[in-house]
């Protein structure tokens, strides 16, 4: 029997900037009379996996700062209560939320021991349940703004600390889904100021960036990458030359990795975005994405497949809201910038994530005379558009042949993952062109289906290649192609 060996060539494909954002109104999360804040450093306050949306933030409802989870079981249509997730005479405050299958790790930093430590809590059922609060970080000196991220049982947190005499990014890692913890890793090492870390981690690869004044005094940001789950680590690579660049966001989706910061070099604060598509050995140039007379602070981002969303808050209308952008093709173009709140009052600190084929959105707002959680959502604001269609767990990999085939224009994809895999899912002509990213997500144990539409192309043989990342040791990851034929 002959073996179809198929030769893949990567271009690229480039799109206009897509304008079809379907926003539905401001969504109020929270009703206390303390104050509800998402943490204004660069972390991970939003999280979402299908249907599970979550959302963490620190309340002073109660009298003293504490942290604070909420969940969605419909995609944002509807929320849980909110469940406190701290109880201590301490403050706790500056929380981030990393999701993977039914695991939930939320990491903040804690005053409760005399000084800032980073403290982690698990779930392992989704948000329903949760174990005791676990110290991560034991030492007299200041712990702070801490960020997580997780990869099927891998999870790993970075987080900035003064304990060598100045300050310094750290990092710890679980490698069971955050029931124990590996000793600490002190990643930078210079006399000048590292701060303001954010990590994402896809499948062994995990993705730091920082902001640092090593080069005279001027804020830059740095970069650094493992490949062996946290274990080695490359060099620091500064990724800005330019005055104060400050607060990155980081995002790593297979082998592309798109970081968002806050910059100073148009005399005034704006957002700036760059990517990497080679897993970060070499970056694109940086690109302007506001220019506004005033201040735009703060961006988070998160990846689908190739499109890329950015939220941040702004001052140009006079004062601060909730503004958007995506990118449909990794960071080539851009859609115009959307205001997505608009009312009197503050909206600030943003956080993004996509599931399917929606987009989520949480800030703080203080339109009721107090700080509050709102969540806003654009259903169709994701191209990509993966459907969850069992949660459960296969025994092992398996890329179904596509329903028709023939088809024509489209085709509906069918793939099982037996455990939770960062997967890629790529459309091919016979020459061995990509011609489509259907799938570029991590996403937990189950059975998915994804559409493929062909009316672009002419009538021939494509080929539909499914490959996942090794989540684990026991894991080697998948590689399958199935033949596709499209007839008009």
């Amino acid at each position: 029997m002959k073996t179809l060996f198929l030769v893949i060539t990567f271009g690229i494909i480039l799109h206009s900037p897509d304008l079809t954002a379907q926003w539905q109104p401001d969504l109020r999360l929270t009703y206390d009379g303390g104050e509800s804040i998402t943490s204004p450093n660069n972390s991970w306050g939003l999280a979402s996996e299908g249907d599970n949306v979550m959302a963490v933030w620190y309340d002073n409802g109660d009298g003293n700062y504490e942290i604070y989870y909420k969940r969605s079981a419909d995609g944002g249509a509807t929320w849980g209560p909110d469940i406190r997730l701290t109880n201590d005479p301490g403050i706790s405050w500056y929380s981030s939320i990393a999701l993977s299958g039914g695991n939930v790790n939320v990491v903040w930093q804690d005053n409760r021991d005399g000084n800032k430590e980073i403290y982690c809590k698990l779930s392992t059922d989704g948000g329903s349940g949760w174990y005791g609060d676990l110290r991560l970080t034991n030492n007299s000196a200041s712990s702070e703004y801490p960020s997580a991220a997780a990869s099927g049982s891998n999870v790993h947190v970075v987080w900035q600390d003064n304990q060598d005499g100045n300050w310094e990014i750290y990092h710890m890692r679980s490698t069971d889904g955050g029931f124990n913890w590996q000793a600490q890793n002190r990643l930078t090492f210079n006399t000048a100021v590292s701060n303001s870390p954010c990590v994402s981690v896809s499948g062994l690869n995990v993705h730091v960036v920082w902001e640092d004044t090593r080069d005279g005094g001027n804020w830059c940001i740095y970069y650094k990458h493992s490949a062996d789950g946290g274990v080695n680590w490359g060099p620091d690579t500064r990724l800005t030359f330019e005055t104060a660049s400050n607060l990155p966001s980081v995002f790593a989706a297979g082998s592309d990795v798109h970081i968002v910061w806050k910059d100073n070099r148009d005399f005034n604060p704006e957002i700036y975005y760059k990517h990497s598509l080679d897993g970060g050995n070499s970056w694109s140039a940086d690109t302007r994405l506001t220019v506004t007379p005033l201040s735009s602070w703060a961006p988070t981002l998160t990846v689908s497949g190739s499109s890329v969303h950015v939220v941040w808050y702004d001052n140009s209308e006079g004062n601060n809201e909730i503004y958007y952008t995506r990118s449909v093709n990794k960071g080539t173009s851009w859609a115009v910038n959307t205001r997505i709140t608009n009312n009197t009052s503050i909206s600030k600190n943003p956080f993004v994530t996509a599931s399917g084929s929606a987009v989520h959105v949480v800030w703080y707002d203080e339109r009721d005379g107090n700080s509050e959680i709102y969540y806003k959502k654009d259903p169709t604001g994701n191209p990509i558009g993966i459907i969850n269609i069992s949660s459960e767990i296969p025994g092992m990999y398996s890329l179904m042949q596509n329903y028709p085939n023939p088809f024509n224009p489209s085709t509906k994809i069918t793939f099982q993952l037996s455990v939770n895999s960062f997967t890629t899912i790529k459309v091919y002509d016979l020459l061995g062109k990509e011609v489509e990213t259907l799938v570029n997500n991590e996403l937990a144990a189950g059975t998915y289906k994804v559409d493929f539409n062909g009316s672009g192309l002419s009538s021939g043989v494509y080929f539909c290649k499914m490959e996942t990342l090794p989540s684990g040791a026991q894991d080697k990851g998948f590689l399958t192609v199935k033949k596709m034929i499209l007839s008009k």
